[in-house]
C-alpha cells in the first residue's frame, strides 16, 4: 500500500527518480479507484435514470469521478516523468504520449524498462 500512496505524497515532485514498482502501483490504484466510481455510477445511473437520462445521483458520483480523475492528473505524470529520469531520459519525453496511435505505445514500453543503474544527472537510485 505504502508503494500506491507515494506519488500522492510527492504530488507535484518532477525531480529525482521513481522505481517501476512505485509507478505500476500508483497506476494499479487509479485503476481500482476509477473502477469502483465508475460501477458506483453504473448503479446510480440505473436505479436512479428515467426515460430522460441518468438521475441526480449519477450525476453527483460522475462530477466525484472528474473531481478524482483530475487530482489523480498531476502525482500521475509527476511519477511519469520520474520514472523517465530513473531511465536518464528527460521529462519531456512525455509529450511523446500526445503522438496519435504510437506515442501512448512507446510512453508504455519506457514505463517497462529497467532505471540505470547507480546515479545519473537525476539523482541516486531509488533501487538503493
Amino acid at each position: 500500500m505504502e508503494w500506491m500512496l507515494l506519488p500522492l505524497k510527492r504530488y507535484a515532485d518532477f525531480t529525482g527518480r521513481s522505481r517501476r514498482k512505485e509507478y505500476w502501483m500508483f497506476f494499479l490504484l487509479q485503476m481500482i479507484v476509477l473502477l469502483v466510481l465508475g460501477g458506483i455510477f453504473g448503479i446510480a445511473a440505473a436505479i436512479g435514470g428515467s426515460d430522460n437520462g441518468p438521475g441526480p445521483l449519477a450525476w453527483v458520483v460522475f462530477a466525484i469521478i472528474m473531481i478524482v480523475g483530475l487530482a489523480m492528473m498531476v502525482p500521475g505524470i509527476a511519477v511519469t516523468v520520474r520514472r523517465l529520469h530513473d531511465q536518464g531520459k528527460s521529462g519531456w519525453f512525455y509529450l511523446i504520449s500526445m503522438v496519435p496511435y504510437v506515442g501512448a505505445i512507446v510512453l508504455l514500453v519506457f514505463m517497462c524498462m529497467d532505471g540505470t543503474p547507480g546515479p545519473n544527472e537525476y539523482g541516486e537510485s531509488p533501487k538503493q
